[in-house]
């Protein structure tokens, strides 16, 4: 019992177990790989977010080795994410200013929040909560957030001072300051933007060209940033541009994450804890999301419960190590899974890496303009841009289509807290409203068979006196009274019934509310002299229903099948519907 228990909530017990020379050596090669690419991209992240560059490499240090000990992912990557970055900036920029000591403890104190959260909803089994988000809902808020990032780095590009966190106060800041653009960060930023795009499609395949083996190919092109990152800092450097107003990320502390304490104040976590409680939701979501996609291809398990607490571990980590929220990031754990990772000490590994970058490389990158970390953002956000989504939803769901793009909408104009509050609500609101009025279906006889089908798709028999409906969905305090309606005005139009059978093959549960709508239905047709069964009752429900008086008071009855009931109640549709009379 207490090794099932050790082995459930320290994965890395079972894993480890096994781990052999071949695993470590497919773990070092992805290591430095995935180490490659995020050493532009952490420092980029952090710039993002309001922070000095140093603290997207310490958020990918602690946080990574601690998810290799409680996550179940075997690829994932966890660390800064543009999505993240921005909410992180959005969130703590109306607490404290940007650059003072307050920000950044106000970032510590989001992440620990945003761990505990975490962590308290995977002690308390809550994964399942995730699927109330509607995905194509979440996509739009991406595809949204990934314009507003490209847009917030514009004014990097530009070497000017814009400012505004929504698409329409952005653009009109950016068009505002852009007489004092500075030519040189602007073609170092274009520069740095095409190389890097060019280095997405175009690299490998002028490598494999070239006669490189496919794996040495693909190392270089993920190294694409770091050329372009040693190209521009030598520009800058051997040619003074600094000194011409081209920005630059300057000093950045040489040494290993160090040991920070959030802050405990109860008006600053007052302040975040709705900013904590989405940043959690939304990282939990991509992650998982990433996290099952890639375990599918190896046929490996995920258990969104203990991933929770995995990043929960992670949050906490980055809180006490002088991080901000990280998440597992889509990019870095696909490069982390086609590299050839094996186990999580893949990340343990790319921790080290980023140790020893914090430790030897910082110095190197002080000409590092920042016009090129903004195109590294850039390129890496326009990636998550994906507007198919919406015609993809007005050809499938209209209901879908307005969430997607009310998502969309509020998130350029009102700002990220506001696109991804609207997010969470229209995916509920969307579940209540399809819920609230569930595809109720009048079934009648398919000819020479016993099944019954949907009297306006397919020729089925009926019997005037005989009402049949299928609802397809559990009946709920929601949806009750819907049914109530639709039996009424049927019953009512059609005075030859004289017998209603609810099929219950597709209902699942049956709550108080929906049971005493049952009842109410039940008196109802009972006063107008018109009996009511039920058919195909599941088990669980009928277990339920055995609980209450309901059935002694039924009018009808309950039968086993529908084929029964319409034996027992309309004789003459089954000879009709019998193979010698077809």
């Amino acid at each position: 019992m207490l090794r099932t228990t050790l082995n459930r909530y320290f994965p890395v017990l079972t894993w480890g177990k096994t781990y052999n020379r071949q695993a470590l050596s497919s773990d070092l090669m992805a290591a430095v790989i995935v180490t490659i690419m995020l050493i532009p991209q952490s420092l980029a992240y952090a710039l993002l977010a309001g922070l000095p560059p140093e603290t997207g490499i310490y958020a990918s240090i602690v946080p990574i080795i601690l998810y290799a000990v409680f996550g179940t992912s075997r690829a994932l990557a966890v660390g800064p994410v543009a999505v993240l970055s921005l909410m992180t900036a959005a969130a703590i920029g109306k607490v404290a200013d940007q650059g003072t000591a307050g920000y950044v403890v106000a970032a510590l104190t989001l992440a620990g929040m945003s761990g505990v959260i975490l962590l308290v909803m995977g002690m308390l089994r809550l994964g399942f909560l995730a699927s109330f988000l509607s995905h194509p809902v979440i996509a739009g808020f991406i595809s949204a957030t990934g314009i507003l990032i490209a847009a917030s780095q514009l004014k990097t590009i530009l070497g000017i001072d814009a400012s505004g966190d929504t698409l329409p106060t952005l653009v009109l800041s950016l068009i505002t300051h852009l007489p004092e653009t500075n030519m040189l960060s602007l073609a170092i930023g274009v520069s740095a933007t095409g190389f890097l795009f060019w280095v997405r499609s175009g690299l490998k395949p002028a490598l494999l060209k070239r006669g490189f083996k496919p794996r040495h190919a693909d190392i270089l092109t993920k190294a694409g940033p770091v050329f372009a990152v040693v190209a521009t800092t030598v520009l800058v450097w051997s040619q003074n541009l600094s000194d011409s107003g081209v920005r630059i990320v300057g000093a950045v502390p040489q040494g290993l994450p160090p040991l920070t304490m959030p802050s405990f104040s109860p008006d600053l976590l007052q302040a975040l804890l709705l900013p904590a409680l989405l940043i959690s939701v939304i990282g939990f979501v991509e992650s998982i999301s990433v996290a099952q996609t890639l375990a599918a291809k190896k046929r490996q398990r995920i258990d969104p419960n203990q991933e929770l607490i995995g990043l929960g571990a992670a949050n906490i980590g980055a809180a006490l190590s002088g991080g901000y929220p990280v998440t597992g990031g889509f990019a870095r754990s696909v490069v982390n899974f086609d590299a050839g990772a094996e186990t999580p000490a893949a990340g343990a590994f790319t921790a080290m890496g980023l140790a020893l970058a914090a430790l030897l490389l910082t110095p190197l990158i002080y000409f590092l303009p920042s016009a090129t970390l903004a195109a590294t953002i850039i390129v890496a956000v326009l990636s998550l841009v994906d507007f198919s989504i919406l015609k993809r939803s007005w050809n499938y769901s209209k209901s879908d289509f307005f969430a997607v793009a009310s998502t969309i909408l509020l998130t350029l104009t009102l700002g990220v807290e506001a696109g991804v509050s609207s997010g969470v609500l229209l995916s509920i609101a969307l579940y209540l409203y399809k819920t609230t009025r569930p595809h109720i279906a009048e079934v009648g006889l398919l000819a020479g068979t016993q099944h019954f089908r949907n009297v306006n798709r397919h020729p089925v028999l009926t019997d005037p006196e005989l009402l049949s409906i299928r609802v397809d969905e559990s009946l709920y305090f929601a949806n009750a009274r819907f049914l109530e309606d639709y039996i009424y005005d049927r019953v009512t139009a059609n005075p030859k019934i004289r017998n209603v059978v609810l099929m219950c093959s597709a209902i699942n549960e049956i709550d108080l509310s929906a049971l005493e709508s049952l009842e109410a239905i039940n008196l109802r047709l009972t006063e107008m002299g018109v009996k009511f069964h039920l058919s195909e009752v599941k088990g669980p429900v009928m277990d339920r229903l055995k609980m209450t008086h309901f059935l002694k008071t039924l009018s009808g009855r309950v039968f086993l099948s529908q084929f029964e009931a319409v034996q027992a109640l309309a004789t003459d549709l089954c000879r009709r519907g019998s193979p010698d009379e077809v």
